[in-house]
């Protein structure tokens, strides 16, 4: 077994991000030697990135944290107007340009969080593989890159068998993906020097295309390392929720943000057997502290729990935020007070005047999807009003349900609460 010798890769493989590597011996010399210059991709389908998208943040910031080399953040300006069939069943709607560039504007202020950006040796850069895409002459391209692809294999890669295993559709645009990703790698390589990239386990194909790629138009010996796909003790998706994606960003297009303390309660709701993995992964704690409070047992995992959800509310929302969210909880539900800053909803008087259905109440406060969803809580004992449980699925919020702290307090099982608040 390699000997790592780097102190990159040596924290990456204590704590869990290690999954597949293209040559540890090799990827591990250059980080010794501080000469890794390494990208991840992040295209632009939305607004705001989700927790999905964080071990490869975290990755990129031990990269610079431990000075093993540059990480290179790039957007896909261009990659998005194609999208990447990885992992999906169905075509990815394709954005307009004027979207792309809105949803980059939303994605870029995480970096600031996590990398220092700057023209040194090992500090951050951001590129948008729109500079080199939109400009290509498609001939040309299919001619200097093209001609490198088999078909035969592209057919073989995951992004592309499992649409054609389960006879879902694979537009043309969605199956020259893997060209475009591969090319990335050949241009960032000669511009600035890339020689790693990281990302998910389920991009392995991609990259290592990029690889051989770069071996065939003549670029230096590039490498890869992927994280695990991560799920939860029970087998569920990490990060997603029935309320959907967890969003990194607490502010900007509705649908796609979360704010500081339903983030915090996220991290707080992890199950006992991921609080140890999940500390190692999400957080910057020393691997002492994080063996200390994974040691903790019984009812006092709870408190591993809360320590796992404040360092990583801090590091995308700040520590002030992070602690006034855990202060939040503590109100709420130690002492059973009605904290103010709970998240709060807004709705006019004339609406309770006339009368708003507990249904239309519990959508409008984000707690549940629908109407349905309502329902099946309702019969399941899930939802409160002011902590007395609804039972009326036909019953209406008015002026008489403000409580004397000026608000309607609705909840959903013990831990969720939202405010409604005159307008």
């Amino acid at each position: 077994m390699t000997t790592i010798k780097s102190d990159f890769l040596r924290t990456l493989s204590e704590r869990g991000y290690v999954h597949q590597t293209s040559d540890l011996a090799a990827i591990d010399t250059l980080a010794a030697e501080g000469k890794i210059v390494a990208y991840v991709g992040y295209d632009c389908t939305a607004p705001s990135l989700h927790i999905g998208h964080l071990l490869s943040i975290m990755m990129l910031r031990w990269l610079q944290k431990t000075g093993a080399g540059k990480p290179v953040a790039l957007m896909g300006g261009g990659t998005t107007r194609v999208g990447d069939p990885s992992g999906r069943d169905e075509t990815r709607r394709i954005l307009t340009l004027e979207k792309i560039g809105e949803n980059k504007q939303g994605i870029k202020q995480v970096f600031e969080k996590f990398l220092t950006f700057g023209d040194g040796a090992g500090q951050a850069v951001m590129v948008d593989n729109a500079d080199w895409l939109a400009p290509l002459n498609y001939i040309d391209f299919l001619r200097d890159v093209g001609r490198h692809f088999s078909v035969n294999r592209m057919l073989s890669m995951d992004s592309a068998k499992m649409r054609l295993d389960r006879e879902q559709e694979l537009s043309f645009i969605e199956f020259n993906y893997m060209l475009l990703q591969a090319y990335d790698y050949v241009e960032l390589s000669r511009r600035i020097g890339c020689n790693l990239q990281m990302g998910g386990s389920d991009q392995w194909g991609n990259i290592v295309t990029g690889i051989d790629l770069g071996r065939r138009m003549g670029t230096p010996q590039l490498h890869a390392l992927t994280c695990p796909l991560l799920t939860t003790a029970s087998g569920a998706k990490m990060g997603k929720t029935a309320a959907g994606a967890v969003w990194l960003n607490d502010d900007g297009e509705d649908g796609y943000k979360l704010s500081a303390y339903d983030y915090w309660q996220f991290w707080r709701n992890t199950e006992d057997a991921d609080v140890a993995r999940f500390l190692k992964l999400f957080t910057f704690l020393s691997m002492t502290e994080v063996e200390k409070l994974a040691a903790l047992q019984g009812a006092e995992i709870n408190e591993a729990k809360k320590a796992l959800a404040t360092e990583a509310t801090a590091l995308i929302h700040g520590r002030d935020k992070a602690e006034a969210a855990a202060e939040t909880a503590r109100k709420t539900f130690e002492q059973g007070a009605l904290a103010e800053d709970l998240p709060t909803v807004s709705i006019p008087g004339a609406e309770l005047d006339a009368g708003v259905g507990v249904l239309q109440a519990f959508v409008l406060a984000g707690l549940v999807k629908s109407n349905g969803e309502a329902r099946r809580q309702i019969q399941g004992g899930g939802l409160k009003v002011n902590d007395a449980a609804v039972a009326d699925e036909k019953a209406r919020l008015t002026r008489a349900d403000i409580t004397s702290d000026g608000v309607i307090k609705l909840s959903m099982g013990k831990k969720k609460h939202v405010l409604l608040r005159l307008a």
